[in-house]
């Protein structure tokens, strides 16, 4: 399989960059929560780019110890001030209301109405993001200074909302590869106009879909679409009988802002999946952290739970609640940058690289080393700037191939590049030193 130099390369052209962040201001303006319409919208969009089978999963439907909940959907909301101008608008702004607010439509005083207003005194600027899913409740959402300045009197309050049986929707797309293995991709789409978390995800996910479909590839990939935690659950309950095939995985989140590159390992720590990635961080040489698995975060928490322990880790930037933008008004368009999206789409692409590439080989000759100037492989290396270690990783590979160790297994011992490891493999394998076992 090739993803690699070729998929990079298309990677690189700065206008993919840009293309990305076009996509998340495309998405923006839609309100989007864990059911309804905002999530049907989002998924259209994406469609443009490559097709997305829609899945919608009835109100009710028993998921482990969850149930679907009810479908939310809004048309309008605001409250009135005394003098019967709008305060506060959904129209100017959809993080103005309570995610799932239940319907209003009633007058109150501003005594009764401050229960129900958020704020964050700490960023007197900015609108805070607030849910009320499993909780029947209502609320609006404004800058601390606008609440500062409400006067007393008499307020109108609309929320023109709905919250009925209906549907969860979540998509999905399928690239199948030349085995049945799998590798699942894992983002959210349940976040209204928030654009690091998380628009740069999904814009993440879209492009890598496209990509990879126009790339030969040994394993299959599934690339899902969710509402967050509900979602993780309802596809995990509804397609058991799939995982075993789910060999690596990544969620995908906050990959827009410019802080440095984070993984968070999966439950098993040692997967291939967190090796790979570590590797990928390592011989890129750029500033990273690695974080230990914990129980809370995304979804990696659902599909690393104990009965399902799947090897999937979370791959972004700053994590979530790391940076004072998140889930506020201030995680617009101006946070996420072309260059960090495409830096993290360059990584998930040098991450499945590694995945793609990770054979294990038997030496052919292994009883001491081989004569590799009578096949010429030492004057092949002639004039390579390179060419002192990949002659050191030619002998890694040699001395390792012993039908144990995998590529990733020499690349971590040496310390040398996988890219180099694998192109020493390749001519070993050309020239009758190597077979591959698996």
């Amino acid at each position: 399989m090739e993803l690699s130099y070729y998929v990079k390369q298309r990677a690189n052209e700065k206008d993919v960059g840009d293309a990305m962040v076009d996509l998340v201001a495309k998405l923006y303006p839609i309100c989007r929560s864990i059911t309804g319409d905002g999530v049907r919208q989002t998924l259209k969009i994406i469609s443009q780019h490559y097709p997305v089978l829609v899945h919608e999963v009835p109100s009710g439907t028993k998921v482990f110890d969850w149930v679907v909940p009810p479908e939310w959907n809004i048309t309008d909301a605001y409250f009135k001030g005394p003098s019967g101008e709008r305060i506060v608008d959904f129209a100017d702004h959809n993080l103005h209301v309570l995610n799932y607010s239940v319907p209003v439509n009633r007058k109150m005083s501003l005594a009764e109405l401050k229960p129900h207003l958020h704020t964050l005194p700490d960023h007197p600027d900015w609108v805070p993001y607030r849910t009320s899913y499993y909780q029947e409740d209502w609320g609006f959402c404004l800058s601390h200074n606008k609440y500062m300045g409400l006067p007393d009197g008499e307020y109108e309050i609309y929320i023109d909302s709905s919250l009925k049986p209906g549907n969860l929707t979540y998509g999905e797309i399928f690239l199948k590869g030349q085995t049945e293995n799998e590798i699942l991709i894992s983002t959210h789409v349940c976040h209204p106009s928030l654009c690091n978390d998380n628009l740069a995800g999904i814009s993440l996910a879209t492009y890598l879909s496209s990509i990879i479909s126009k790339s030969p590839h040994k394993y299959s990939y599934r690339v899902l679409f969710i509402p967050g935690t509900i979602g993780s659950i309802t596809w995990l309950a509804l397609n058991e009988h799939r995982l075993p095939a789910i060999k690596h995985g990544l969620v995908a989140a906050c990959v827009g802002d410019s802080g440095h590159l984070t993984y968070k390992k999966s439950r098993r720590a040692t997967a291939d999946i967190d090796r790979a990635v570590q590797l990928a961080f390592r011989d890129a040489e750029v500033e990273y952290e690695i974080e230990d698995f914990f129980p809370y975060g995304y979804d990696e928490r659902q599909y690393c739970s104990p009965g399902i322990n799947l090897p999937m880790g979370c791959l972004m930037r700053t994590p979530h609640g790391q940076y004072e933008e998140y889930h506020t008004s201030a995680d617009n368009l101006d946070f996420v940058k072309a260059e960090a999206l495409l830096d993290s789409l360059e990584t998930y692409l040098s991450v499945f690289y590694i995945l793609e590439n990770n054979v294990t080989y038997l030496n052919m000759n292994p009883k001491c080393e081989p004569q590799l100037g009578s096949r010429g492989l030492y004057s092949h290396m002639g004039g390579n700037p390179d060419s002192g270690e990949q002659q050191m990783a030619m002998l890694w590979v040699l001395n390792f191939s012993d039908g144990n160790h995998s590529l990733v297994d020499i690349s971590e011992m040496s310390g040398i590049r996988f890219d180099f490891i694998k192109i020493v493999g390749d001519m070993l394998v050309k020239h009758g030193l190597l077979q591959i076992v698996n």
